[in-house]
């Protein structure tokens, strides 16, 4: 019952006194009339149905697998052919000189770069859902193969006898076997990103947080820049696995110096400062240029089976693949959803992103995600669907099969530069720190936690540490929530925390808690605690009072009935006499 109460001299507007009943879960439930069973059909009847075929089930199935026949049909020549051209253009003309250069990220010949720049993104044409990001190569998953193929081939292995105090290295047989396990790697991650989506495991993207993938991101790039070190300066380091192996890396590079070769480090730099300059250009006139001036091209099959003999060696490396790739793929796949108004299915995404990997570990591609230069020059430029994407591969397969040897001599110095100047981006992603600071403090710890553990601790093992690291956040959030009781503000129907804010009025008769957490068997203690702070009620105290009158109160049902009998029993014998 809700009424009005006198109102005091001078006071404006009225006071109102709240009247109800105190109700326990067991007379809510009565009021509420909850409900004793679930409205859905039993599990068999729901079996059955799933089973069933129908002609508009069967449709959204097809739909489903295939989301290219829902928006092909539909397809406007007229709003989005030229846009979906120039995009497509502008996008194949990056996918040239990075396929080549992430090809060396990969540890396998450039070529084959361009053969992951043309198949997946096929593939990705008629199982993916989102319409602006480009797939194929990409600088961290790259070098995440990389790791692979060194560590399962390298130098070492396919040394020659030579008549010279050194001996050399069969170039070409190392470089076959490591394409070989280039693309055995990718087809495992494929299968992996597959099942992952058919049991509708897209949820796991839940449990990679942006800052956590973007920390990761930016504690790889630091690896790629290392990696290509070597052939800026025209030096040949150890090569180091394991933890630290990024400081021992540098430490490699930094006592080689001396041995610098002075016309590779010239070709670098002068590259270096081409790439730059241009970039810079291509991006204060963006608006300007019908296509981003093509700087990088400036300076510079038959399917097979792959050898699923090396699973087991692989198999960590192919799942570590699997769930980064789809983390940045699925990043990005939302951001431009949201931002232009339609849905990206992440389930559908693993599958489509599987796929890609699958058919393009038997065309001896290695692993692909969306890349984020290329993406946004993909939208930035006037592309609207996927139909940019198979543009962007025909200039591939042109190039491939016509313009082949026009690449062929490109220097790696040339193309590690080509890394260089790709990977901006990315440590850009420094200026998270100050944004986190005033954000979220805790999120700003998964970041820096996560770059220091992919630096320290290599690629692979990184990834696991910031993912244990970000769900014992998780615990922690939860056992420590913010506890506040809240009070209104003056005037309005607003409630506010009273520690924070000095206005606020508490409601006399009422003490409104509030957790920022969900309560449960591991919280629920402090919760406790919490709740008799803020409050400063008892609960135990009222817990033990409402004990002794429930005590009180069955003695005196007992008493009463004891009483009843006796008064039953006088009336029986009265009745007798």
């Amino acid at each position: 019952m809700l009424r009005p109460t006198s109102m005091g001299a001078g006071r404006r507007g009225a006071e109102y006194l709240v009247e109800r009943d105190i109700l326990n879960e067991h007379s809510l439930d009565e009021v509420a009339r909850k409900r004793l069973h679930s409205d859905k059909p039993p599990l068999a009847d729901r079996l059955k149905d799933s089973l069933r075929c129908s002609v508009p089930r069967l449709k959204r199935t097809v739909l489903g697998c295939l989301p290219v026949l829902s928006w092909l049909p539909r397809y406007s020549v007229r709003d989005s052919a030229l846009g979906d051209l120039v995009s497509g253009i502008s996008v194949g003309i990056m996918h040239l000189p990075q396929g080549m250069a992430y090809a060396l990220l990969a540890s396998v010949p450039p070529v084959f770069g361009l053969y992951t720049s043309f198949y997946p993104v096929l593939v990705y044409f008629f199982f993916g859902t989102s319409r602006h990001i480009s797939v194929g190569t990409f600088a961290v998953v790259s070098i995440m193969v990389g790791s692979v193929t060194e560590r399962l081939a390298p130098d070492s292995d396919f040394l020659m006898n030579s008549t010279n105090i050194t001996q050399d290295v069969n170039v070409t047989a190392r470089d076959a076997y490591r394409v070989n396990v280039a693309a055995t790697t990718t087809l495992l991650a494929g299968i992996f990103q597959v099942l992952l989506g058919l049991v509708r495991f897209g949820f796991v993207v839940t449990y990679l947080s942006e800052p956590l993938v973007r920390g990761y991101t930016t504690g790889a790039a630091t690896h790629v820049v290392v990696s290509q070190l070597k052939y800026m300066f025209g030096v040949s380091p150890k090569r180091f696995n394991g933890p630290l192996s990024l400081v021992y890396t540098l430490i490699e590079i930094c006592y080689l110096l001396p041995e610098t070769s002075v016309s590779t480090l010239v070709v670098s730099l002068v590259s270096l400062v081409a790439l730059i300059t241009v970039k810079e250009l291509n991006s204060a006139y963006s608006r300007k240029l019908p296509l981003p001036v093509p700087i990088e091209l400036i300076v510079a099959k038959a399917p097979k089976t792959p050898d699923i003999s090396i699973f087991t060696e692989v198999i960590g490396d192919a799942f570590a693949m699997a769930i980064v790739g789809y983390a940045i793929n699925i990043s990005l796949g939302k951001t431009f959803a949201l931002k232009h108004g339609y849905k990206v299915d992440s389930n559908q995404e693993l599958v489509a992103l599987g796929l890609s990997n699958t058919v393009g570990g038997f065309f001896q591609c290695y692993c692909v995600t969306s890349s984020m230069s290329r993406s946004l020059v993909q939208e930035s430029t006037g592309g609207k669907t996927q139909v940019a994407g198979v543009i962007s591969s025909v200039i591939v397969l042109i190039t491939v099969l016509k313009l082949g040897s026009l690449f062929e001599e490109l220097p790696k110095a040339v193309l590690a530069t080509i890394v260089f100047v790709n990977l901006k981006g990315m440590f850009k992603q420094y200026e998270d720190i100050p944004a986190l600071w005033k954000s979220n403090k805790i999120d700003l710890l998964v970041w820096v936690v996560t770059l220091l553990a992919t630096l320290l601790l290599n690629l692979d093992l990184g990834l696991a540490a910031s993912i244990a690291f970000a769900l014992l956040t998780v615990i922690f959030r939860t056992q420590l929530p913010r506890y506040s009781v809240l009070g209104q503000v003056p005037g309005t129907g607003i409630y506010l925390d009273m520690e924070t804010y000095e206005e606020v009025r508490n409601i006399p008769g009422i003490t409104i808690f509030r957790s920022s957490t969900t309560v449960y068997f591991a919280n629920a203690e402090l919760y406790l605690e919490a709740l008799q702070e803020k409050t400063g009620i008892d609960i135990r105290k009222l817990l033990t009072q409402k004990k002794k009158l429930l005590a009180k109160q069955k003695r005196l049902e007992k008493k009463e009935k004891r009483g009843a009998k006796k008064a039953a029993k006088a009336s029986h014998r009265s009745v007798d006499l």
